[in-house]
Order: structure tokens, then sequence, then C-alpha cells
């Protein structure tokens, strides 16, 4: 359980309705890619335009999928975050991760994108560390997730650790 105190004893409670789903995390001026006054601000709306979550992904480098089936796993996720940086009255979408669970004990985190602008800078820890928060807030107390090799040290960073009873997952693939 020491993973899951580091992150979740804080005093600072999460929402989980509606009126509460954007909660902002004010952006010192770490680079060229964002202006003073910016802010990062993250959502558990599922309104996302589509073609901008392509153009995330793309600029990450993932392959294309099918936009209605990249809509259908959205609307039968569990959670869906997604990270925006505000400047002025345009908002622009620069991260994004989703969930499926069984609702009770389980969760599976899936497609964790940040723009290769914001990379480097904390907000891929920051956008975890927000659906992990929310993971918890409703009671879910094992998470899991993918992870392309390339990315590993990062979620290690974050506590994640390959399965601890040496347990290996198997996958089944269509012929």
């Amino acid at each position: 359980m020491g993973f899951w105190k580091t992150w979740f004893t804080s005093s600072e409670s999460v929402a989980t309705n509606k009126a509460a789903a954007f909660e902002e995390l004010k952006k010192s001026n770490r680079g060229n890619s964002s202006a003073e006054g910016d802010s990062i601000v993250f959502s558990t709306e599922r309104e996302i335009d589509l073609y901008e979550l392509e153009e995330l992904c793309d600029a990450v480098g993932w392959s294309r999928r099918p936009l209605r089936k990249v809509k259908k796993a959205i609307e039968h996720s569990f959670l869906v975050a997604s990270m925006w940086q505000i400047r002025g009255n345009k908002k622009r979408l620069i991260g994004f991760a989703r969930a499926t669970s069984d609702h009770a004990f389980n969760a599976t985190i899936w497609d964790v994108v940040v723009h290769p602008d914001f990379q480097g800078q904390g907000m891929g820890k920051a956008l975890m560390k927000y659906v992990l928060k929310k993971l918890r807030s409703e009671e879910i107390s094992n998470v899991t997730l993918f992870a392309d090799p390339h990315v590993v040290d990062f979620y290690r960073t974050m506590g994640f650790m390959p399965d601890p009873e040496g347990i290996k997952g198997m996958f089944w693939y269509p012929q």
C-alpha cells in the first residue's frame, strides 16, 4: 500500500461530479511551448473532437485507427481524461488517457499520449497522477497498463512495476 499512500494521502480532494470535470494546473513558463498566462486544464468530459485527438496521436507517431472505433472505445471507457492548453480563449488538446474497468476492483489504463511540445516538462506525470487520483476516488485498487519498451522507465518512476507475483500476461490475436 506504500505506493498508493505516496499519491493519495494528501488533503487534496478530487471532485467526481460533472460540475467539477475540469481541474486546472497553473503551468510555469518552461521552455518556449507556452506563454506567460497559459494554463493546463484536465478534464473528464468525453466530448473530445476525434480529429483533434487523431492529430495528437499523429504528433507522437502512432498508427492511425478508424475514428468510429476510437469513438466506441471512448464511449465504453470507465474514465476518459484529457489535458488542454488554455491560451486566451483558445484551447488545444495536448494530452489524453483512458481507462477500462470492472467498476469495482480493477482498471487498465490505455492510450496515454502527450504532445511532443509538452514532453519532458512533467505533463505526462501530471496526466498520470490525475488519472490515478480519479481511479482511486472510485475505489479502484488494482491499476494495470501496457507500455511500449521506450516508456517503461517513465512508468517505473510513477510506481508501476512488472507483476510482483511474476504472473505473465497472455495475449490472443486473431490469425
